[in-house]
């Protein structure tokens, strides 16, 4: 029983169906437009901006505590019943309106430099974020970066992919002609029907897989999915890449422990956390601070004297011999009359100030301030240990990547080596089976081959570049394509 076979318009309506869809036609993007556009639009970024912006104000207020407080605040209210009169302070039995009016003032003088001490805290604190921002940024463009590989890598693979199926498509055209002519078995056509199908398939594969490369990278740039984007696509032989000699690992270390801003962080951080430390310690000692106050007070029944009159009435009188008299002071007395006060002669009369010198001493605090300062000294050492681990783990990735980037590129070049073998092997194995001297699947075989050693060449190609690119960045360099 034959195996069913494609007619040539079958099989060239399969060929079409497994072809990339023509690309929109769009503005192309290089890697640093790509870099460009994610540092103003990545997440990651605009949160270490955010960060930068929060410190910022902690810095500046930290500042601020160094000049007076100042208060300023005012009562309006009503009283009845027995009260002290708030601006001759009598007892009084009557309802009023009353309006008092305070100014005060306090500044520390001495504090043991904690707030000096908290001030430059916060200044490394600020540093730090700075430092932190650029990190996210670096990591956002190493991402960047790598992702733009990743279209490149998953593009080769398409172009593989189809040549792939450009090759069986042809040699089942030739193949088709000889079963035609009744020189080759129906097998031939057969399993060269199932290779060109398997190789569809893969083309299918790497096609969605170079697009979802995309995706990642729209991701990263914190761009919708749905917009039309794509990329440059540089040739990787013109890509520079640094001589390997010029990466010793020990020397890349030195540059990236000055340069790099993890570790520029960590030395912020340590700095911050031994001013913090030491701010801790001076609230446990004595602040010494002078303060000062303004007020004064008005009061609806308060009055004060309108006219004074000199009255001589007579006080009384006194009968002598049957005739009375009228009796009258020995000088004049004086009748006083009163009226309300009005609201800022009050306010006037009743001013008053106070200024003073005040000490206050720390005694029991259910020991809060010795173990913030505990905690404190505690932390400086828990950030000296994160920088030390910081440290080890970048000389560690650089010796790494090092040996990585030595091992792809004698990977890259076996891999040269073994396309070349599988390339006259794949070549031999045509003639021959032209000749009907090989079966269609050792032909197949051979080109399988010699496809997984294109991929494989592939592979190690780009990883090569990558493992470089990443000694450069470290470097300093940043990343070029």
């Amino acid at each position: 029983m034959q195996s069913p076979s494609l007619s040539p318009d079958t099989r060239n309506n399969w060929f079409i169906l497994f072809q990339p869809a023509q690309a929109q036609q769009v503005e192309k993007w290089d890697l640093i437009r790509c870099v460009d556009y994610a540092m103003k639009n990545n997440i990651s970024v605009r949160q270490s901006d955010l960060q930068i912006r929060f410190s910022k104000l902690d810095f500046d207020q930290s500042k601020l505590s160094l000049y007076p407080q100042a208060n300023f605040s005012s009562s309006l209210g009503y009283s009845a019943g027995r009260n002290q009169d708030p601006t001759s302070f009598s007892l009084i039995t009557t309802g009023y309106t009353f309006n008092n009016l305070t100014l005060q003032s306090n500044l520390e003088i001495f504090n043991w430099f904690s707030k000096k001490n908290t001030i430059a805290a916060r200044e490394q604190d600020f540093k730090s974020s700075q430092a932190g921002a650029e990190k996210a940024r670096n990591d956002v463009s190493l991402n960047v970066a790598i992702a733009y590989l990743q279209i490149l890598l998953a593009r080769e693979n398409v172009k593989l992919a189809a040549s792939q199926v450009a090759e069986s498509r042809s040699q089942l055209d030739r193949t088709r002609k000889q079963v035609d002519a009744g020189k080759l078995p129906e097998l031939n056509a057969a399993n060269l029907e199932a290779s060109l199908a398997n190789d569809s398939s893969n083309l299918i594969t790497a096609q969605t897989n170079a697009s979802q490369a995309l995706l990642q990278l729209k991701a990263l740039l914190n761009m919708d999915a749905g917009t039309a984007f794509d990329i440059v696509e540089p040739p990787i032989e013109k890509i520079p890449v640094e001589n390997l000699a010029d990466l010793q690992p020990e020397a890349v270390y030195a540059l990236a422990a000055n340069s790099m801003p993890q570790q520029k962080q960590d030395g912020f951080n340590l700095a911050a956390a031994k001013k913090s430390a030491e701010a801790a310690k001076g609230a446990m000692y004595p602040t010494i601070s002078i303060f000062g106050s303004l007020g004064s007070a008005y009061n609806s029944k308060a009055q004060e004297v309108t006219g004074i009159t000199s009255v001589n009435s007579p006080i009384g009188t006194v009968t002598v011999s049957g005739t009375p008299y009228q009796v009258f002071p020995v000088s004049p007395f004086s009748v006083y009359s009163y009226g309300k006060i009005g609201y800022f002669n009050q306010l006037n009369q009743n001013f008053r100030q106070s200024i003073g010198l005040s000490v206050s001493v720390p005694i029991l605090s259910g020991g809060n301030l010795r173990s913030s300062w505990q905690r404190a000294k505690l932390n400086v050492a828990r950030v000296e240990l994160t920088k030390e681990q910081n440290s080890f783990t970048l000389k560690q990735d650089i010796y790494k990547a090092y040996n990585d980037a030595t091992a792809a590129v004698q990977k890259y070049y076996a891999t040269q080596k073994s396309v070349a073998a599988s390339q006259k092997a794949f070549e031999y194995a045509t003639k021959r089976y032209d000749l009907g001297l090989l079966s269609s699947y050792d032909l197949v075989t051979s080109r399988n081959s010699l496809l997984n050693a294109q991929t494989q060449m592939i592979y190690a190609r780009y990883d090569y570049l990558f493992k470089m690119k990443l000694l450069e960045f470290y470097k300093g360099q940043g990343i070029k394509l």
